[in-house]
């Protein structure tokens, strides 16, 4: 992914993502499993694979590695 796209995804996700779904960002990015990620939520591990699901859609994104380069350019 180039710079350019980084930053155009970056600066729509500043704007298009809720909360919830910055959170599960932010846990997957971490490492977490989605069960994991849901225990620490307080979720079901389908809530988070929807969130995620969710995010890729809004975003265009296809890879957990996309999720996570996105993560870390917002800071999470």
């Amino acid at each position: 992914m180039s710079f350019t796209a980084v930053t155009q995804h970056t600066e729509t996700a500043a704007v298009a993502l809720a909360p919830r779904e910055r959170e599960t960002l932010k846990h997957i990015a971490a490492g977490c499993t989605y069960l994991q990620a849901a225990r620490q939520m307080g979720l079901s591990k389908h809530t988070v694979d929807a969130y995620l699901r969710r995010i890729r859609a809004k975003l265009d994104i296809n890879t957990t590695a996309e999720l996570t380069r996105l993560a870390i350019s917002l800071g999470l």
